[in-house]
């Protein structure tokens, strides 16, 4: 049985990626002890809310060092994601630094209200080797702030242009929808994650 360790940063939609990874045989353990993390198989970096409330909560439980020394798969979701980032612009915050980006608000556009919520289709690059993306699923979304494209890019998705809807740096992935709450498509991603070497 696979173990994954799912950083406690105080996000919200725990519950449901916990069932999400106990269908598939995963235990799964919600814990902020850095020892615990930095033994885990796999890791989870959820989130949901504000940057810079995130990036405190790291901080004060000094987190923010033992993230980036991970060696392992680690999993960046919805926020979790953005936090992979250099910075946002949510709150002018620094963020891990892992990827070499700045995470920004998307634009006023009509007829596209922000928070961009609800379903949208998510299309592999060429450097994507998840299962299902060749099928340009749709997968759940809800998040103002977007990640640009760029060379650590594995999927795009698109709301009044393009962005990173997935991301690969060394060990660290990220998706910026929530795949727990996407259906068969999200499974599968899941799933993926939970086998990678």
């Amino acid at each position: 049985m696979t173990r994954v360790a799912i950083i406690d940063n105080g996000g919200a939609n725990i519950a449901s990626l916990r069932f999400a990874l106990d269908r598939l045989g995963a235990s799964s353990e919600l814990t902020r002890d850095p020892d615990a993390l930095l033994r885990a198989p796999r890791v989870i970096l959820p989130g949901v809310g504000a940057a810079a409330d995130a990036m405190a909560r790291l901080q004060a439980l000094g987190l923010v060092d033992v993230i980036r020394a991970l060696r392992q798969p680690v999993l960046g979701i919805c926020l979790g994601m953005q936090l992979l980032f250099e910075a946002s612009e949510e709150g002018d915050t620094t963020c891990l630094g892992i990827i070499p980006a700045r995470i920004a608000r998307f634009a006023d556009r009509a007829g596209l209200p922000v928070p961009h919520m609800g379903w949208n289709r998510v299309h592999a690059t060429g450097a994507a080797s998840w299962a299902g993306l060749e099928e340009s699923p749709y997968m759940y979304f809800v998040h103002s702030y977007a990640a640009p494209v760029g060379p650590w890019t594995t999927a795009t998705s698109d709301y009044g242009g393009e962005f990173s809807a997935m991301v690969r740096q060394r060990n660290f992935f990220g998706a910026q929808f929530h795949p727990e709450r996407s259906s068969r498509a999200g499974s599968r991603l899941l799933a993926e994650f939970l086998e990678l070497a």
